[in-house]
């Protein structure tokens, strides 16, 4: 069994299967002395659809180890040498592969196995901190490449500032999460298993997509809580501004061999926690192998950020397939800690429950 399937996920869901038939009918330049990958000569041929357009069907994975941000201690280097990518490989396998070890999750992979490279520290822990370490056996090895943050723009790698109410939004919802909850609103809403948001950023754990493709539309499944994109390529307007979606409002085309998706209507806080109504996206699909779709992503949203900013994720085609994201088996887990809450309310106060007087 693939070990990236032991989580609760996934999302290959019967509804999916009848929106799939109801649709078939109807960057910076690396720095001097520093050595990159060279790209491979192409040796094949783009796959078609009938309609003529590049055939992007298929299970993509997101298992890319670059973190988002560039590391400050990378400050000023947009790119690795091909030792220095070798060395952090073997770190990476040496401490995560086997299933041996405690789990790291997201850019935790890259700062870790940084660190050991350099004997900076000398292990890791996981993220979870609370319930008990997970084992690495949760998550998937991961893919390095020379670069050094998937951000491209601005050109030092680091995301650029959030203007002063984004602030403030985003501790707000923060502090709410780590407060008692009084209620689900309380929680994330990846907790409440209502979406992880989009686009999805999340990398080596559950961090798998599938797309469909008709001549009219295109269907998006990401495997975390199984959320399905219907994106329409007839041209139709966007709805109506006053109509927000967890997920935006999705409108594609083709420019050449590019698939372009254009995202608006976005609920406050729907990504990275902190986004407002004002998010608008630009994504960009482009099949750059016979294994290989090029992710690029373009963030626009003055009611967040002081500029706009682009990301590039290579994802790499997978035989697997995508199995259901129960999500808490029934969201049963929020039960839990909204009666975990009421009950530490009603319990004594003193040094023996450890709740002040």
């Amino acid at each position: 069994m693939n070990n990236r399937y032991l989580g609760f996920g996934g999302g290959f869901t019967a509804l999916l299967f009848s929106i799939a038939r109801a649709m078939a009918q109807g960057q910076i330049a690396p720095q001097a002395g520093v050595a990159t990958t060279k790209p491979a000569k192409q040796t094949w041929t783009t796959p078609r659809n009938a309609d003529g357009h590049p055939d992007l069907q298929g299970v993509w994975a997101n298992n890319i180890a670059t973190p988002l941000e560039r590391p400050k201690e990378l400050e000023g280097r947009a790119v690795l040498t091909d030792q220095e990518v070798a060395a952090l490989k073997k770190k990476a396998h040496e401490l995560f592969g086997g299933g041996n070890s405690d789990a790291a999750f997201g850019d935790t992979v890259y700062r870790s196995v940084w660190a050991n490279v350099h004997g900076t520290t000398s292990g890791f822990k996981s993220v979870d901190g609370e319930t008990g370490d997970y084992s690495s056996v949760w998550t998937v090895e991961r893919e390095w490449e020379n670069r050094t943050s998937l951000i491209t723009d601005p050109v030092d790698g680091r995301l650029p500032a959030m203007i002063p109410e984004a602030q403030k939004r985003r501790a707000g919802a923060a502090a709410a999460r780590t407060r008692r909850p009084e209620g689900p609103e309380d929680r994330a809403l990846q907790e409440r298993c209502i979406t992880y948001g989009s686009p999805q950023l999340t990398a080596g754990y559950q961090s798998y997509s599938q797309i469909f493709q008709t001549p009219n539309a295109v269907a998006l499944e990401t495997e975390m809580i199984h959320d399905v994109r219907i994106i329409p390529l007839d041209g139709r307007p966007h709805l109506p501004s006053n109509v927000q979606l967890w997920l935006g409002d999705s409108r594609g085309h083709w420019e050449g061999d590019t698939l372009v998706v254009d995202t608006t209507n976005y609920k406050p806080l729907s990504f990275m926690s902190a986004s407002s109504e004002q998010l608008h996206v630009i994504e960009r699909f482009t099949r750059t192998g016979s294994e290989s779709l090029k992710y690029e992503i373009t963030i626009n949203d003055p009611g967040t950020w002081t500029k706009p900013w682009s990301l590039m994720i290579p994802l790499k085609q997978s035989p697997d397939s995508i199995y259901e994201y129960a999500c808490q088996e029934g969201n049963i887990g929020l039960t839990g800690i909204l009666a975990g809450a009421r009950a530490e309310e009603r319990a004594p106060a003193g040094p023996e429950s450890g709740r002040p007087k």
